[in-house]
This record gives C-alpha cells, sequence and structure tokens, in this order.
C-alpha cells in the first residue's frame, strides 16, 4: 500500500498533540527539537518552509522518537546531546543530562581560574563541568573522577569530540571512589605523575545530593532514566558533601579552592561543613531563579 506524502507542520502538530495527552511538559518545544533532530531542519523550517514534505523514514522515526518522549523517555537520551556552556555534549542514559543552573557553578570557577591551573572535578558524569573550565581557559590541565566507568565512557568520548577544536587541552580522567580514584590510577594526572603528593588548585562538584527519601518524587524521567548512583546523597542528601570536604585537604594547593553545586535548601549544612573542615572566605550563590546553588570556599592551610 502507498504512504501518503506527510507535510513538515503537520507532522509537528500531530506530535505536539501527542506530548500534550502525554502530560509532557514544554510538549510544543520537544516535538519541534525531535522533529529537527529527524529532519536536519532548524527551528525557522517550521516559520517559512512548513509545507516542506516529510519523506517515510523521516517520518516513521520520528513517530518512534514521539512515542518514546511520550513515555517520558528523556529528550536528551533520544537526541544523544546536550546544549552546555556554548557547547554540544553526548550524553545517554549513564550520565545526568547537564542542566542550565550547574552553569551557575561553572561561571563561578571561571571567575578564580587562572592559566595553568590544575582541576580536580568529583562526580564528572559527562564531563561537562571540568570539559567547559578547560575550553574556556588557557594551559590549565584536569582530571575528572568518577565510580561509573560507563559515565567515563562518556566523558572521553566528549573530551575527544572538543579536542578536534582545540587540540591542547589536556585532561584524564579516573574511576574510583573520590579521592580513592587518583590512588589508583597513578595520581589521576594528564602527565601520569606519581600520585604522591598530587596537589590541585580548584576541586569542583556536583555530586549526588537529593535525599533517599526524595527520589521516589521526582519526575519520572530523572527517576526512571538517569543513574541513581548519580541522583542518590543518601539519607540527608549531604553524604557526598562530608566525604569530600573530608578528604579534599591533602589535594588542594594552599589557597586552593572547592566549589559545590548544591540543593536549594542545602547552603546551611554545607556551608557548615566546609567551615568545621577548616575552608575560610565560604560564599553562597544563587542561580537564575534566585535559588542557593553554589557554596564555595578557600583552603589556606
Amino acid at each position: 500500500m502507498e504512504r501518503v506524502i506527510q507535510i513538515y507542520k503537520d507532522v509537528y502538530v500531530t506530535g505536539r498533540e501527542e506530548l500534550e495527552q502525554a502530560g509532557i511538559d514544554e510538549a510544543a518545544l520537544d516535538a519541534r527539537l525531535l522533529l529537527e533532530f529527524v529532519c536536519g531542519t532548524d527551528r525557522n523550517t517550521l516559520l517559512a518552509h512548513g509545507d516542506r514534505e516529510v519523506s517515510v523514514e523521516e517520518y516513521d522515526r520520528y513517530r518512534d522518537l514521539i512515542g518514546r518522549r511520550a513515555a517520558h523517555v528523556p529528550l536528551q537520551h533520544l537526541t544523544g546531546q546536550q546544549d552546555f556552556m556554548g557547547l554540544t555534549f553526548l550524553v545517554n542514559k549513564d550520565v545526568l543530562v547537564p542542566r542550565q543552573d550547574t552553569e551557575v557553578l561553572v561561571e563561578e570557577v571561571m571567575k578564580e581560574l587562572h592559566d595553568g591551573m590544575r582541576i580536580l572535578d568529583m562526580c564528572t558524569g559527562s564531563g561537562c563541568i571540568l570539559l567547559s573550565l578547560l575550553h574556556y581557559s588557557n594551559d590549565c590541565t584536569g582530571v575528572g573522577v568518577d565510580l561509573s566507568a560507563k559515565a567515563l565512557a562518556v566523558a572521553e568520548e566528549n573530551y575527544e569530540k572538543l579536542r578536534r577544536e582545540r587540540p591542547e587541552m589536556k585532561a584524564c580522567f579516573a574511576q574510583g571512589d573520590l579521592f580513592e580514584a587518583l590512588l589508583q590510577n597513578e595520581g589521576g594526572s594528564p602527565e601520569k605523575e606519581d600520585s604522591t603528593g598530587v596537589k590541585f588548585d580548584i576541586i569542583v562538584a556536583n555530586p549526588p545530593y537529593i535525599r533517599r527519601d526524595e527520589i521516589l518524587t521526582l519526575m519520572p524521567e530523572v527517576r526512571e532514566h538517569e543513574p541513581a548512583m548519580a541522583l542518590d546523597g543518601g539519607v540527608d542528601g549531604l553524604d557526598f558533601y562530608r566525604r569530600i570536604t573530608g578528604d579534599a585537604v591533602p589535594y588542594l594547593n594552599g589557597g586552593g579552592m572547592l566549589f559545590f553545586e548544591i540543593g536549594c535548601e542545602q547552603a546551611g549544612s554545607v556551608r557548615e561543613i566546609m567551615e568545621q573542615e577548616g575552608f575560610r572566605e565560604i560564599q553562597v550563590v544563587k542561580d537564575f531563579a534566585g535559588l542557593d546553588r553554589v557554596v564555595f570556599g578557600s583552603w589556606f592551610g
């Protein structure tokens, strides 16, 4: 049976309506982005070329993606990418999808980042924090640590992708449980130096910080499709802040800084944890919505 030719605008409207019926937030945006992803078009196509014909192959692929998005599979898992800090990162089910709020963390680090500094990125996931910092700096080197080998595979792929544009970038990735990864991987250094005495100027982390009893209340895109180990911050959500802060000092140069992304109600607790470990000049920074999002402080020895 011969297939009926589909028109771009009509295909979009059908996709949008299906997502709306499934209760998808921003259904119109997701329907458009998926159609552009499948057809290789841009946002102007819907406005200026809505009568464009959609091939049978494009239509079938779009209908499949719309069905999966209606089942609450994250948009970024369907397209395999997410924009962050003006760069495009590869993502999949093994890493958290980079979020706009995390750009606040990167921007705060960049204010203190100088040429030649060494950066340690804990719980690196896709590598988006570390690689953004290296992309927008000069002669800095970085180490990304994660417990998940699958997450590190994504980070490595993103590193190789960005190095095509900036071949001078120097980073490496180490698998292990927080600072133990440095001991297990020859210091976790792009130069493979010995782990004894390895120091960093900046340690940055967007660790798991969701309270364990809150995970089941998260939206299904997060609860069912993002890695649980990247969400679970323990009973009170503060486990990783305690562990990272408690072990960070031997790995920081004098005057080195520790930066955290936090949940919007955790600023006071994280500040107290850092103060108890001897960090000073602690500051709290709000995100674009006016919520507490970043806590950082300095270690003076």
